[in-house]
């Protein structure tokens, strides 16, 4: 894997080595973010904020141990479909200034910390032939089908907490103090942000990625946890089966015995709340509550098809 200097590259970052411009999927994709590195993508996993991943199968994947195989899904393949074009739309809502493919970068000290943006932003070159400046800020392309995530258009805080990691990573990474989002929400609602370099949060993301470094190589596991893909990590890790008893605590019995008890008492709980929330709508579309929306209601055929939670923002 051949890397180059921002001193022999034109679309050069203060702080960054540019890898390449490589493909997702390919050999050299896989093998700029393998081993005891940390990209962008990954950062939030770190400090247990990444809705997609935990702690737990990070710790596997950079172990070298086996995780769950990634599945392409309808919001992931949209998402990458209509990256050029919410780009372009950034572009043209900014005249004289460029939104150039980004590529894949590591810093110029830590070789260990990765990123790859989704753009660089440069002032637009005069001349059809010129070659741009140095970078002057980086573009994130977000796409969200419903958008409960995301604040007002323009809100100081309206970028979710994971997407935040991940741009302060990434400005760490190639020394950038700037990161514009450009985001479509339910496929007609564009929104912008802009998410300013903060010292104090980059360098507790960078202690914490090196502290979770360090337990990788000490073998040090983290704890189980509730999440799904948690779950799935431990799923893959048996090789085979073998016919024969194994032994468990007491303790980790009772709470299984308490989980499933409480998960029967629970599901009963949210059907009987299903029904009376749906009973409430009648043929509206939404359940409220003070300006707080709380339910949405499917219909086919004229009949309720699904009755759907919104998803709620962390106080």
């Amino acid at each position: 894997m051949s890397t180059s200097s921002t001193t022999d590259h034109p679309y050069a970052a203060p702080e960054g080595v540019l890898i390449g411009h490589l493909t997702p999927g390919t050999a050299a994709w896989d093998e700029a973010r393998a081993g005891l590195t940390i990209t962008a993508t990954e950062i939030a996993a770190v400090v247990g904020l990444s809705p997609w991943m935990s702690r737990f199968t990070l710790w596997h994947k950079k172990a070298g141990l086996p995780t769950p195989p990634f599945e392409m899904n309808p919001a992931i393949e949209w998402g990458n479909r209509l990256e050029d074009t919410v780009a372009q739309k950034w572009e043209d809502e900014h005249p004289g200034q460029l939104a150039a493919p980004a590529g894949t970068w590591q810093h110029r000290d830590r070789q260990w910390q990765r990123a790859t943006p989704d753009r660089l932003i440069y002032p637009q070159p005069a001349g059809e032939f010129e070659v741009p400046e140095q970078a002057e800020a980086l573009l994130e392309v977000k796409t969200s089908p419903m958008g409960d995530d995301w604040g007002p258009d323009g809100a100081d805080d309206g970028v979710p907490i994971w997407y935040r990691c991940q741009a302060m990573w990434q400005m760490d990474t190639l020394g950038l103090r700037r990161t514009h989002f450009a985001v479509l929400i339910s496929g007609h609602d564009y929104r912008e942000y802009t998410v300013d370099y903060d010292e104090d949060d980059a360098q507790a993301l960078r202690t914490a990625a090196e502290e979770f470094l360090d337990e990788v190589r000490a073998g040090h596991r983290p704890p189980i946890d509730g999440a799904t893909d948690t779950y799935q990590t431990i799923r893959v890790q048996p090789d085979g089966l073998e016919d024969r008893d194994v032994e468990i605590g007491f303790g980790l019995v009772c709470r299984w015995d308490d989980a499933y008890e409480a998960m029967a008492k629970a599901s009963a709980d949210l059907t009987q709340i299903r029904g009376e929330v749906l009973d409430a709508i009648g043929n509206g579309k939404r359940a409220v509550c003070e300006g707080r929306r709380i339910a949405y209601r499917t219909v086919r055929d004229g009949k309720t098809y699904s009755l759907n939670p919104y998803q709620q923002k962390a106080a």
